[in-house]
């Protein structure tokens, strides 16, 4: 049953385009790929990656001149490089990134058949190759996972701890969960993405549509939910599997994380910035500095006075224990003597009980 189970989910998961939406020709000059039928551009490459499971998949990496980040782009489960092709480009322009997309083994032209384990080996094929031909650093990287691609994004993500960021795009909980509301996890389930979100330690950015006919928006919602660093959602009203793209607030929205993210490089630029002004002699600037030092001292040692605990007693109180202590040891004197006096009244009791049996016997003998 189980086996049966995740043959149906894989086949569901795993729709190449046939036939593939473009075609590989080498330039005869250079030498370098190019995709038909689109035209070469300059800040374009087409490329071949090979990878751990020995399949060759094919990747397109997009330079933007004035990227910080580089979006690593997995697609949804019935595309392939040709019909992304233009996305990608707007995407690089609009949201000014690096952007590399890659098919999947057995999508496009790459070789091999799809599978879930594939999927893994290629992302690693994918960001491996940012890392050693573009010198990407794992700080500057977005993965971004649609549909299927949320596996194989997640699946790096939660073994990527320095990441910058994530965005899923009509993510799944798990292949399963599409097809049945199962409560928990089983063996023979793929992509479980819902034991996965919880490893991941960098931003979140989750989109769906409200209306997805092919995966319920219950996922992206959950996913979120189960997200350690969320970042506001974004649920577009009406949107199914396939258009979100074309929602003004899509890009927009992706702008504007993507702003986010980037922000501790931006603060970290304008305080070095902030820093060369002074020093090249503005006047009033110092003054602003000066101002920013005294006020938090304050701020500071009132917030010490409020929430610090004493470390000791004050002087009042360590004098007033000590008046306590004195008190405590004049009674304890004033117990002593009182209990050495009726000592001694018992003592001069009992001689006088004697003198009294002396006299009374002398008496006796007198008569």
């Amino acid at each position: 049953m189980g086996g049966v189970t995740s043959s149906i989910a894989a086949k569901l998961a795993f729709c190449p385009p046939s036939p593939s939406s473009y075609s590989l020709v080498s330039d005869e000059v250079t030498g370098l790929f190019l995709m038909n039928p689109f035209p070469h551009r300059e800040n374009v490459e087409i490329l071949k990656l090979r990878t751990r499971k020995g399949t060759e998949i094919v990747a397109m990496y997009v330079r933007h001149p004035m990227a910080t980040s580089t979006l690593l782009y997995s697609h949804g489960n019935a595309a392939d490089l040709g019909q992304m092709y233009k996305l990608f480009i707007e995407l690089s322009i609009h949201l000014k990134v690096n952007l590399m997309g890659y098919d999947y083994s057995g999508y496009g032209q790459s070789t091999g058949k799809p599978s879930e384990n594939h999927t893994y080996a290629d992302i690693e094929a994918a960001y491996k190759c940012l890392e050693e031909s573009y010198g990407s650093k794992q700080e500057d990287v977005i993965l971004y996972g649609q549909s299927v691609g949320s596996g194989p994004t997640l699946d790096l993500a939660a073994r990527l701890p320095q990441l910058k960021a994530v965005v899923l795009h009509s993510p799944i909980l798990s292949g399963l969960r599409v097809m049945y509301p199962v409560k928990k996890t089983y063996w023979f389930d793929i992509y479980k993405n819902i034991d996965k979100i919880t490893l991941v330690n960098c931003p979140v950015l989750v989109i769906h549509g409200t209306s997805d006919e092919v995966v319920d928006c219950s996922h992206g919602k959950q996913l979120w939910e189960l997200s350690k660093e969320k970042y506001e959602p974004l649920w577009l009203e009406g949107g199914s599997h396939c258009d979100l793209e074309h929602y003004p607030e899509y890009i927009k929205h992706l702008k504007k994380f993507i702003a986010t993210v980037e922000r501790p490089l931006s603060s970290r630029a304008r305080a070095s910035t902030s820093q060369s002004e002074n020093k090249s002699g503005d006047v009033e600037m110092p003054r602003q500095s000066v101002d920013r030092r005294e006020k938090p001292p304050r701020q500071s040692v009132d917030r010490r006075e409020k929430e610090k605990p004493p470390k000791g007693p004050s002087k009042k109180s360590k004098l007033r224990i000590t008046f306590e202590q004195h008190l405590d040891r004049s009674r304890r004197s004033v117990d002593l003597h009182d209990k050495t006096r009726k000592s001694v009244d018992h003592h001069h009791h009992q001689i006088e009980r004697g003198r009294k049996s002396v006299d009374k016997l002398d008496r006796v003998r007198s008569e």
